[in-house]
C-alpha cells in the first residue's frame, strides 16, 4: 500500500520539478509572505516591549513552532484542503476514484503533493531555531523528546480539520470558509499567547475546538513559564492525545461521509 503511494508522490514531485524555476520563486515567495507578518509583529514587540509578559522570542517559538508544523501538514495533506477536495468533488474526479480498486483514502493522499510548502516549513523551522537562541531553553531529556511528539500533534490536528472540512464538501461548498477559520485562521491564532484573548475565546478553543493544549500549553513547558490561567500540569502533555484525538473523530466522520454520499452525476 505504502510502494503505491510513495510512487504517486514521486510522480507529483517529478511533474513540479519540471519547472525548476517557478518552483523555486513560489517557494520563496510563500515563506516571504509568511515571513513578514511575523517581522511585523517583531516591530511591534520591539516597540512596547513584550506582550502579555512574552518577549519576542518566546513568542517567536510559538510562531515558529506552528508555522513549521502547519507547512508540513499543508504538503501532506494537501489532497484534503477542503478547497481543493471540494472543487474535485463537483467535477465528479472523487467518483473516478472511488471506482478504482485502490484505497480512497491513499489515493486522496497522493493526488496532492504541493512542493512550494517548503518554503512554509524553511521559514517556520528558521524562526524556531533562532527564537531558541534567543531565549536560551533549558533543555532536558524529556524536553528533547517530547518535541518531535507536539510537532507530530500539530500535524496530526491541523490534518484532521483538513478531513473533516473536505468531508463536509460532500453536502456543500459553503463550508470551506468557515473550515478555514479554524485551520489557517486556527494556526495564526495560535502564534500567540492565549491569555491575550477574550475568556470566551479561550473557553471555545480549551473545550470545544482544545487547540490550547497543541502550541500553548507545551510552550509553557519548554520555557518553563508558569501558567496564567491555572490548568493541571499534566495540560502540557495532552498535545499528541488531543493530535490522535482529532484524527480520529475526522476519520469517523470521514466514514460516515463516504457511506453516505452521493456522486455529482457529473
Amino acid at each position: 500500500m505504502f510502494q503505491i503511494y510513495f510512487r504517486m508522490i514521486g510522480i507529483q514531485i517529478r511533474s513540479q520539478m519540471q519547472y525548476r524555476a517557478g518552483f523555486i520563486m513560489e517557494a520563496i515567495a510563500t515563506a516571504t509572505v509568511t515571513a513578514m507578518s511575523f517581522v511585523t509583529l517583531a516591530f511591534v514587540i520591539d516597540r512596547f516591549g513584550n506582550i502579555a509578559g512574552w518577549s519576542l522570542g518566546e513568542i517567536g517559538f510559538l510562531y515558529g513552532l506552528v508555522e513549521f508544523s502547519f507547512g508540513i501538514m499543508d504538503m501532506l495533506f494537501s489532497g484534503f484542503d477542503p478547497q481543493n477536495f471540494g472543487r474535485q468533488v463537483r467535477l465528479g474526479r472523487l467518483d473516478q476514484m472511488l471506482l478504482r480498486p485502490v484505497n480512497i483514502i491513499l489515493q486522496i493522499f497522493g493526488s496532492e503533493f504541493i512542493m512550494r510548502r517548503v518554503g512554509r516549513i524553511i521559514q517556520g523551522l528558521i524562526i524556531l531555531l533562532v527564537a531558541i537562541q534567543m531565549i536560551d531553553i533549558q533543555w532536558t531529556a524529556l524536553k528533547l523528546i517530547y518535541l518531535p511528539f507536539v510537532i507530530a500533534s500539530q500535524v496530526l490536528f491541523f490534518g484532521g480539520l483538513f478531513i473533516i472540512g473536505a468531508t463536509m464538501t460532500f453536502w456543500t461548498f459553503e463550508s470551506v470558509e468557515v473550515v478555514n477559520i479554524f485551520t489557517y485562521g486556527g494556526s495564526e491564532m495560535m502564534s500567540y499567547p492565549m491569555n491575550i484573548y477574550p475568556d470566551f475565546l479561550r473557553k471555545f478553543f480549551t473545550y470545544i475546538i482544545p487547540a490550547i493544549f497543541i502550541n500553548y500549553y507545551p510552550a509553557l513547558f519548554f520555557l518553563d513559564k508558569p501558567d496564567p490561567l491555572g490548568l493541571p500540569k499534566y495540560a502540557s502533555f495532552l498535545s499528541i492525545f488531543i493530535g490522535v484525538g482529532v484524527l480520529g473523530l475526522s476519520y469517523l466522520y470521514w466514514s460516515f461521509g463516504i457511506k453516505h454520499y452521493q456522486s455529482t452525476g457529473t
